[in-house]
């Protein structure tokens, strides 16, 4: 070959030599950012993680309480009633003197609760109210007496709940208090017992004091049928009550017009009416 021609060829072959090198390194690096890049996209940075954590703990925190203000009612509009701590609406009476007692059996043990209208009021919260006092025993020996505070609003006739006293006993002695509260302390209101006028599905908070006494009711029956001790009856309301502080808990109360609570748990009403001879 002609020594001009090899050396021709020489240089052609030392620059696509060049050539090669360059676009396998170029290529390499294109590959290597292309894995990194995918990486980033599958393995969000912590601090993504974080906001997406925060974010959806705020979506959830919001939504339950969005959920809980649909489903259970809080606000009553009470500035709007004139209470009175005397009267009754069909599943409630508060007259002095009327007294309901309930026993039951549980294993063994034998349950008593007699409720009690007092001739006697309390104010609370700026407002009169009608002391109820509660009085439970077991096999004879006292093991709670609660003071609750109850009005009724004159303009929807339904029985309002501002708080009770508490006193537990243990072989005769004051032991603790647990599940006092009265409204107007903190962020304690007072909560609908009893609606003047029963709707099937309602749901409303009893009790409002928070991390205390948050009991809520739902109706679930207004015309059931139930035979206690103390007769049989018609035209009842079914009332499931529950607690956010005990999930999953659920009781099942009943009512008779003109008489109250026919059965509160496990306790089944045996006598009522008036201790004055009404």
């Amino acid at each position: 070959m002609n020594t001009r021609y090899a050396t021709a060829f020489a240089a052609i072959a030392i620059l696509l030599g060049a050539v090669i090198i360059l676009t396998a390194t170029t290529t390499s690096g294109v590959f290597a950012q292309t894995e990194e890049e995918a990486e980033d996209q599958d393995e969000p940075s912590e601090d993504v993680l974080e906001t997406e954590d925060d974010s959806e703990s705020a979506g959830t925190e919001e939504e339950g309480q969005g959920e809980e203000e649909i489903e259970y009612t809080s606000s009553f509009r009470t500035e709007d009633c004139t209470f009175s701590a005397t009267g009754s609406n069909p599943y409630f009476i508060l007259e002095p003197n009327y007294r309901q007692v309930l026993v039951a059996n549980e294993t063994g043990a034998e349950l008593e609760l007699t409720i009690t209208v007092l001739n006697e009021t309390r104010e609370v919260n700026g407002t009169e109210t009608r002391v109820v006092e509660e009085r439970e025993t077991e096999n004879g020996e006292l093991v709670e007496i609660s003071r609750n505070f109850f009005a009724i609003c004159d303009e929807t006739n339904s029985v309002f709940y501002f708080g009770e006293e508490v006193d537990d006993y243990e072989n005769g002695q004051i032991v603790g208090h647990e599940g006092a509260w009265l409204a107007g302390e903190g962020d304690n209101k007072a909560g609908m017992f009893m609606p003047g006028t029963v709707l099937l599905g309602a749901r409303y908070y009893q009790e409002i004091a928070p991390n205390i006494a948050v009991d809520r009711a739902e109706i679930t029956e207004i015309d059931g049928e139930l035979v206690v001790p103390a007769g049989s009856f018609d035209d009842v309301l079914v009332v499931v009550e529950s607690n956010p502080l005990e999930p999953g808990v659920e009781e099942l109360n009943y009512y008779a017009p003109g008489v109250g609570v026919l059965q509160d748990e496990d306790e089944k009403l045996v006598e009522y009416g008036f201790t004055d001879g009404r």
